[in-house]
C-alpha cells in the first residue's frame, strides 16, 4: 500500500463515502481513507497525513470551508490539494471555496470519473511541484538555509571562485531566476518580483538544475556561489 496515492474522504453521508471509495480503490492507484465529519478527518491527518483530501462542505459541526481554513493555516498543509464536493452550485459558493484555498469544486451529482481525472491531475501536478523545489516541504527553512550559505561565503575574504567544470551560459531570465533564488525566495516570491507565472519559475528552476546537475535549490546555490555564477 505504500506505493499507493492515499486520498482522505470526508463527506457525513455513508454512502456518498462508500461509493467513492470504491471506485477510486477499483483504480488501484489509490488508497482512501475516510472521515464522517472534519474534527475526525482533522486527527487522522495528525497521524497519517494524506496526498490529497475530498471533503463534502455542508458537514456537522464544522463545515468543509473552516476545516479548510484551518489546515491552511498549519504550515505542514498549506499545499496538500483538497477539492470540494458539494450539492451547492452558486457561483458565491465556488468563490468562497476558491478563497478558503481549494484546489477543485465538483458540484453533487457528479461523474465519478470526472473526480478520478480531477485527483490525479491535482496529485501529479504535487508531484511536479515538490520536484521542482528540490523535493522537500519545508520551504522555509531552505529559504533560511541558502541565506546563510550566501553569508557564510559572502563573510570568507579569501574566497576565491573557480569556474565550473563546463560552461555554463545561462538566459537573462535563468540568472534573474537564479540571483532571486539565492536570495532565500521561494517560486511564488519569485514569480511575483518578475511579474510572471509559478509555472515558468518552475520550468526555470528546473533548467538551472539540469544545467549545474544539482539536485536541489541548496546545492544550486552553493554551486553558484561557489562558480561566481551569482553574488
Amino acid at each position: 500500500m505504500s506505493n499507493l496515492d492515499k486520498v482522505l474522504l470526508v463527506d457525513d453521508e455513508p454512502g456518498v463515502r462508500e461509493s467513492i471509495q470504491a471506485y477510486l480503490e477499483d483504480d488501484e492507484q489509490f488508497q482512501v481513507l475516510t472521515a464522517s465529519n472534519a474534527n475526525q478527518a482533522w486527527e487522522l491527518i495528525q497521524n497519517d497525513p494524506p496526498n490529497l483530501i475530498v471533503s463534502d462542505i455542508m458537514m456537522p459541526q464544522v463545515d468543509g470551508y473552516e476545516f479548510l481554513r484551518k489546515l491552511r493555516e498549519d504550515s505542514r498543509f498549506k499545499s496538500l490539494p483538497v477539492v470540494f464536493l458539494t450539492a451547492r452550485g452558486m457561483t458565491s459558493d465556488r468563490i468562497e471555496g476558491y478563497k478558503a484555498g481549494c484546489d477543485a469544486y465538483l458540484s453533487k451529482p457528479f461523474d465519478p470519473e470526472e473526480l478520478e481525472v480531477i485527483v490525479k491531475n491535482l496529485l501529479e501536478k504535487q508531484k511536479l511541484n515538490t520536484q521542482s523545489s528540490g523535493n522537500t516541504p519545508h520551504l522555509e527553512e531552505i529559504a533560511q538555509e541558502l541565506r546563510e550559505i550566501k553569508d557564510k561565503l559572502g563573510q570568507t575574504s579569501n574566497l576565491v571562485t573557480t569556474p565550473p567544470p563546463n560552461k555554463i551560459d545561462l538566459t537573462p531570465r535563468e540568472q534573474n531566476v537564479l540571483d532571486l533564488v539565492a536570495q532565500g525566495l521561494m517560486n511564488k516570491e519569485i514569480a511575483k518580483k518578475l511579474e510572471t507565472s509559478v509555472r515558468n519559475v518552475e520550468k526555470y528552476v528546473s533548467r538551472l538544475f539540469n544545467k549545474t546537475e544539482t539536485n536541489s535549490r541548496t546545492e544550486l546555490v552553493r554551486f553558484a556561489l561557489t562558480h561566481g555564477l551569482t553574488k
